[in-house]
């Protein structure tokens, strides 16, 4: 529940869901935020009158401390605000000189992946129909589809960005590991990798997942918790998975690297070999990060997917722990703060589905719009470019709020063009 408060009431550990301002007017780049520390309440004081807490048990004065907790605390809070202070600095310092530019626009790119995902939807389930039965993986085709990927991720990474909203729950797996294919390639892209590591990763992230085949589906598919037996059947997917690709004729070591090390985590607390550091190598950081992404972005038989935005912050909260710090904020910077298919509200009032971004000012991307300020929809479509749309009064647009997946009943794929693939 949420409660106004002044800002000179707040307090350490009290979480701020809302300000009296524009989030965009202040430098906290998260909307919403728990204190860390006294200087945020000094931010705050300085930027706004008042501010809007949720309300809970945690948020009560905290009982007195002894010295070493107190000492762990502030070290706590010295660590969180490096992490924001960073974040902000990511955000605002994009790649000086990407390797790759944009050749052709959204439009122009959409034509040409609509029949490369269509076939690779149809390769990937065939490849796990095959590997159910025993049969070997039909590794020239799949490479051949991933080059396809990987030259339009080149040329525009957006349009093949635009099929990763494509969720239906009763397919994941076949529909998670496109996703992740398409995800790796185009942060591969702003890494700068070369056309031939593109295919190479590609490759591998579309089929880090082949060992899930030779995976009980009840297992796979349970709505709750696994057992330790369970868990460890679960885990078998990433031996399993290597043994095949290994006996599979013309797939690359360094692939096979994607499926080997994706479950492997920064700190060495994933698995399967429990790999710590740049023991995980580019690959295998790169498919656990993107693997990570779309699994906690998507609906699955236990839990819902929150939004592409809630990730990316809980994800950047991950690093150092489960993630290489300087790849992450990468991954950020690929995906954007409004990453393709959030649903955003405007300064003006209106709601709208980000359908592009721009590499060169990431807050200011292309937008649909669905809803007017006054929350009835948008009576035609249209597509705006925040870095030339203005409010009626000719002051220039922004994004406000980013909203959950839902929120007036959105559904961000009904404005993005891939519905005639749907």
């Amino acid at each position: 529940m949420k409660r106004k408060l002044d800002v000179q009431q707040l307090k350490v550990g009290m979480f701020v869901s809302e300000l009296d301002r524009p989030w965009r007017e202040t430098p906290f780049v998260f909307q919403g935020f728990e204190i860390i520390s006294e200087d945020e309440i000094r931010q705050l004081q300085r930027y706004c009158q008042y501010v809007y807490i949720e309300t809970a048990e945690t948020y009560r004065t905290p009982p007195p401390r002894t010295p070493a907790e107190k000492a762990a605390a502030e070290e706590t809070v010295r660590h969180k605000k490096a992490e924001r202070d960073l974040f902000i600095k990511i955000e605002s310092h994009p790649l000086l000189k990407p390797a790759y530019h944009d050749v052709t626009s959204l439009e122009e790119e959409i034509k040409v992946v609509r029949e490369i995902h269509r076939e690779t939807q149809d390769l990937i389930r065939g490849i796990m129909e095959d590997v159910r039965l025993g049969k070997p993986i039909n590794s020239a085709g799949t490479k051949k589809i991933v080059n396809e990927m990987a030259e339009s991720i080149i040329r525009n990474p957006d349009a093949l960005t635009c099929f990763t909203q494509l969720k239906k729950k009763d397919e994941y797996t076949a529909q998670h590991s496109m996703r992740v294919c398409i995800l790796a390639l185009s942060f591969g892209r702003h890494l700068g990798l070369e056309a031939h590591e593109l295919n190479l990763l590609g490759l591998g992230a579309l089929l880090h997942d082949i060992g899930k085949m030779k995976v009980p589906n009840e297992i796979i598919n349970k709505p709750g918790p696994l057992n330790d037996y369970e868990f460890a059947l679960m885990k078998s997917h990433v031996p399993r998975g290597v043994e095949i690709l290994e006996n599979t004729s013309g797939i690359p070591r360094p692939s096979i690297e994607v499926a080997r090390c994706h479950h492997e985590r920064y700190s060495g607390s994933g698995y399967i070999h429990g790999l710590k550091g740049d023991q995980i190598g580019l690959f295998g950081m790169i498919g656990g990060i993107v693997d990570c992404y779309d699994a906690v972005s998507s609906d699955r038989a236990y839990h819902s997917g929150m939004s592409a935005h809630a990730a990316l912050r809980k994800m950047y909260e991950w690093r150092n722990r489960d993630f290489h710090p300087g790849l992450m904020e990468q991954f950020i910077q690929c995906m954007g703060i409004y990453p393709i298919g959030s649903v955003v509200e405007l300064n003006t009032g209106e709601v709208g589905v980000v359908v592009t971004m721009n590499r060169m000012r990431r807050l200011k991307p292309r937008v649909a719009l669905v809803l007017q300020a006054d929350y009835y929809p948008v009576p035609c479509a249209t597509t705006v470019d925040l870095m030339d749309y203005k409010s009626r009064n000719g002051q220039p647009c922004e994004i406000e709020r980013v909203l959950e997946p839902g929120v007036y009943g959105i559904n961000p794929v009904q404005f993005l063009p891939v519905t005639a693939a749907t």
